[in-house]
């Protein structure tokens, strides 16, 4: 009975002494210049555990706690666009869980830096006919990025466009001046942004539009005699 007892004793010690694991993974995704923290429990972790948020710049020495991101619950994200004002600053998260008195080591992101890392969004494209050649009207992308960084004014953006004849799919231009197309035929466009600094971007949703229909083959012209 004695040794019994024992054992059980030496069970809760060791249950006790079971370290909280700590997360598994941490990852930080930027659309438009939003920036989101995901973090991923470890295994067994305890459902109650909450998860605590620090950044690091790589200009600066010291690891800042992120207040809006100090009590996450597991598959909660953690905004970070106001945490990572520089848009040409490198930067890291570390994310670790708590749970009653115990807390787990932490993992630390991959470096990321605002605007090689951030996913640039559709351009808002209209699509119309002129003849041999198509209208196009393009919104700025940074007219929206600007709300984020001031930086962003100085940033040279490419317009990459993709123009395809409907009826057999051929591209016919991949320029910003889409001319010379024949008269009476549908083409569809679609857009993207990038810049030297990133690659990364969505592009638009396809837009059509016939060019001006050409002159009537089967009309015909008779000289008037005055």
């Amino acid at each position: 009975m004695l040794l019994l007892l024992l054992l059980l004793l030496l069970h809760l010690q060791l249950g006790l002494c079971v370290p909280l694991p700590a997360p598994s993974n941490v990852s930080i995704s930027s659309y438009n210049m939003m920036h989101s923290l995901r973090v991923w429990p470890g295994p067994r972790t305890p459902p109650e555990a909450r998860f605590v948020v620090q950044t690091l710049s790589s200009r600066g020495s010291r690891w800042r706690s992120v207040a809006e991101c100090s009590n996450l619950k597991s598959g909660q994200t953690c905004n970070l666009t106001n945490d990572f004002t520089d848009v040409f600053d490198h930067y890291r998260a570390r994310v670790r869980a708590v749970a009653s008195n115990q807390t787990s080591k932490w993992t630390i992101s991959r470096q990321f830096q605002p605007l090689s890392d951030t996913v640039l969004g559709p351009p808002d494209v209209s699509v119309s006919g002129c003849g041999n050649c198509l209208i196009l009207q393009v919104r700025n992308p940074t007219e929206d990025l600007l709300e984020h960084s001031s930086q962003l004014k100085d940033v040279l953006w490419d317009l990459v466009l993709s123009v395809r004849r409907t009826r057999d799919g051929a591209e016919v231009s991949s320029r910003s001046t889409v001319s010379y197309l024949q008269p009476g035929v549908e083409y569809c466009v679609t857009a993207s942004f990038s810049s030297s600094f990133s690659q990364k971007s969505v592009s638009s949703e396809r837009r059509c539009s016939f060019t001006s229909p050409p002159p009537d083959e089967h009309s015909c012209r008779f000289p008037v005699l005055l």
